[in-house]
């Protein structure tokens, strides 16, 4: 860690705030809001409430682990000498991006032959891109962020495959307005990830240590209200869409 002004401390002290109420709020819509929507479809906004969870207790754990890891020096904020903990941020991937994916081809409400054996391809192909990823986000140099940057984008690669490819046939045959929700929400699948190599090569680019320490802090933590409370929300407006589609009133239940 790098020594850091109050502003740049509690740019990222401030946005870690907003994450935990993100997801603390998103994780009580998601359950209240199932009855909203028809039986089929409410598996996946417990999956939605599950990944918000998680990521609300790893950020309370990334809060803390932040305001443990510096000391106010006058104007500054200087290294305590413990260490922050990055490693939640990476576990908290590890759980919840194979379930972002999981509860997309949930809300599809696929055929049985048609999902048969997605769930898992799709969350080998996450895990790898996220595990790979972790030893250049620990890297002190650059060229080995690279690599691992690299490898974790052959998954990534491969996942974009599969929504663009045999989930993208599925989305055509959605109801209306359902399927302008499914397209837009795989717009922001590859907005939101395609924004976390961007932060995870900050250091490559030559920017101070302590801009690129808040940079990748205040990068991720965005990226994650979007990736998943929002994304969560979307998935929300797919499912209450295909249930009225369906004949489904909420009044009626």
């Amino acid at each position: 860690m790098t020594e850091l002004t109050a502003s740049q401390f509690f740019l990222v002290y401030n946005v870690f705030s907003f994450t935990i109420a993100s997801m603390g709020a998103a994780f009580i819509f998601f359950l209240a809001a199932r009855s909203q929507v028809a039986p089929k479809y409410r598996g996946a906004l417990l999956i939605s409430s599950l990944v918000v969870a998680i990521a609300c207790y790893h950020y309370f754990r990334i809060f803390n682990s932040w305001t443990e890891a510096f000391t106010m020096n006058g104007n500054m904020y200087m290294p305590s000498g413990k260490p922050f903990n990055d490693a939640y941020r990476y576990v908290d991937w590890l759980l919840t991006v194979p379930l972002l994916l999981v509860e997309l081809v949930a809300v599809l409400a696929l055929p049985k032959n048609q999902r048969e054996g997605l769930f898992g391809k799709l969350a080998i192909a996450a895990f790898l891109m996220i595990a790979l990823g972790y030893p250049g986000e620990v890297a002190t140099d650059n060229a080995t962020r690279a690599v691992w940057g690299t490898l974790s984008s052959i998954p990534f690669a491969y996942i974009l495959m599969i929504l663009w490819g045999k989930l993208g046939t599925a989305i055509e045959s959605q109801p209306g307005e359902a399927k302008v929700y499914l397209t837009n929400i795989r717009l922001l699948l590859i907005l939101t990830w395609g924004f976390y190599p961007i932060t995870y090569m900050l250091p490559m680019f030559g920017i101070q240590p302590q801009s690129a320490v808040v940079g990748i802090q205040v990068g991720y933590a965005i990226s994650d209200v979007l990736a998943k409370a929002f994304y969560g929300v979307m998935i929300y407006w797919i499912a209450r869409a295909k249930s009225e589609a369906e004949g489904f009133t909420a009044a009626a239940h």
